[in-house]
């Protein structure tokens, strides 16, 4: 673990002015332009990345074609890839504690929560892919004895990733990891809030030997550089985590322009389901008030909604604000911290705006609720509650990303089931009870593309992430990620 030492000299390393990252070398923008970053932790710009445009998405998807055409990497040997990114795993490793401080200054994430969640993440992913890749094999069809029937897997060319600003490495390692390992080559567009961490990742790679061209990194905003990833007549693919609305248009960007295929993962209101069989309430609670205010609940599984059986809904409850009392909000780069910033002031006022409309529409307000260290100059908001809260409340059904609780209370298990579907979302829930009976049948019944059982978060690579509803389709994590990144191309040979 990073210590709190290293943590002060990184914070006062001097960032200046970042370029894109085309064709293995870092250049300006076409416009010259560029764009402030400044840190959440105290509202003052510390760096400044590229303010790139379609023209420069354009330089960046030409390297990539290119590189993908020339075949150093397309058609290079799985055993030669798994190599490369061994290595590269084994510098993203080496550099943790700074990819780490950087990250946090960018987004506000607590120290704590981002060292692991962040560079060893996308270390252990690089890795997972790169150990994966020399074991994926094209299959034999069972034809005729005349006829030999060959089923191949190859890259599909160039592919466009998207990425939001709470963790861009560890999502952006989800998404760029497999695509590299199964041959193709990338433009990452990352979050304009935070975009420093990948523009460092590019490098890595370069560093471990990734061919010029085959990771490609270009900033600015995403209603520019986005829109031009999506409308690009030569990407093949789109992989993107954000929200909804920029979901549909990459949707609509696809059919305008070359049908390219669309990975997306939309968010959630996940429902957090707690029986009064629960085995430990304490643990419980403590689980659950870290599944929504750890890292300011800008989290797409966090559990925003909490439905507690009335049987215990008290002795809950009590349990659930002590342990969210027991939180200290502070300076992200402080390891004592349990709670960083909310990643920018538009962010803030935005999640502000939602307790708001949740006092007007009648939800009790039990804590929180309010700008929190105002002195710092930073984004800091208190980890918030509301009981009381109906379906048909704002704050039932639409998703915060801020630390803003709902809670509901029911009787059976038919309404907990109720409840818990009746969102447009499906990404993840989780089910506390001791009743193996009560687990497995709520595990068929939630609608999600994750359901924990008496846990909240921690699934590692080796399984899945995905949503279904509104929460998007396609897959992150483990093997069937791989999946998407992989054309299937048939052989018809007649002997």
């Amino acid at each position: 673990m990073i210590s709190q030492n290293a943590i002060e000299t990184l914070r006062k390393t001097e960032i200046g002015a970042q370029g894109l990252f085309i064709d293995g070398v870092q250049v300006e923008a076409t416009s010259g332009a560029s764009l402030p970053v400044t840190s959440p932790i105290d509202g003052r710009p510390f760096a400044s990345i590229a303010d790139g445009n379609a023209a420069d998405i354009d330089r960046a998807v030409k390297s990539a074609r290119k590189a993908f055409e020339k075949g150093s990497w397309s058609r290079a040997t799985p055993a030669f890839r798994k190599k490369v990114l061994t290595k590269f795993a084994d510098l993203v490793e080496k550099h943790a504690d700074e990819l780490a401080v950087l990250g946090v200054r960018d987004n506000g994430t607590e120290i704590g929560m981002a060292y692991k969640a962040e560079p060893l993440s996308a270390a252990g992913t690089i890795r997972y892919y790169a150990e994966a890749i020399d074991k994926v094999y094209g299959e034999i069809a069972p034809t005729a004895e005349n006829v030999l029937g060959l089923i191949h897997k190859e890259p599909l060319g160039v592919v466009g990733v998207i990425v939001p600003w709470n963790f861009p490495l560890m999502i952006g390692a989800w998404k760029i990891a497999p695509a590299l390992a199964a041959g193709n080559c990338v433009v990452v567009k990352p979050p304009e809030i935070a975009s420093l961490t990948l523009l460092r990742l590019a490098e890595l790679a370069s560093e471990a030997g990734l061919p010029a061209g085959v990771l490609n990194v270009v900033t600015g905003l995403g209603a520019v550089t986005g829109e031009a990833l999506g409308l690009h007549m030569d990407v093949d693919a789109i992989a993107f985590t954000g929200s909804g609305p920029v979901g549909r248009r990459l949707l609509e960007y696809s059919a305008r322009s070359n049908l390219k295929r669309v990975f997306l993962e939309l968010g959630g209101k996940s429902p957090n389901i707690v029986f009064a069989d629960a085995p430990d309430l304490k643990q419980a609670a403590v689980v659950s008030a870290n599944g929504i205010f750890r890292n300011s609940g800008q989290v797409c599984v966090a559990g925003s909604r909490l439905l507690v059986q009335s049987a215990v809904y008290d002795r809950f409850m009590d349990e659930l604000l002590s342990a969210t009392m027991r939180l200290k909000v502070g300076d992200p780069l402080d390891l004592t911290s349990d709670v960083g910033a909310v990643s920018s002031a538009e962010q803030l006022d935005k999640n502000l705006g939602f307790v708001a409309r949740a006092t007007e529409e009648g939800a009790r307000l039990v804590t929180g609720g309010q700008r929190m260290l105002t002195e710092t100059g930073g984004s800091y908001m208190a980890p918030t509650i509301f009981e009381n809260v109906m379906q048909d409340m704002q704050l039932a059904r639409e998703e915060v990303f801020g630390p803003v609780l709902g809670v509901m209370r029911f009787e059976t298990e038919e309404e907990a089931v109720r409840l818990a579907n009746s969102t447009v979302y499906g990404l993840a829930s989780a089910v506390w009870t001791a009743n193996l009976s009560t687990a497995h049948r709520m595990v068929r019944a939630i609608n999600a593309g994750v359901v924990h059982v008496n846990t909240y978060g921690g699934a590692d690579i080796t399984v899945p992430l995905g949503g279904v509803k509104q929460s998007g389709f396609g897959r992150d994590k483990s093997l069937h990620a791989l999946e998407k990144y992989l054309e299937l191309k048939t052989a018809w040979i007649a002997l």
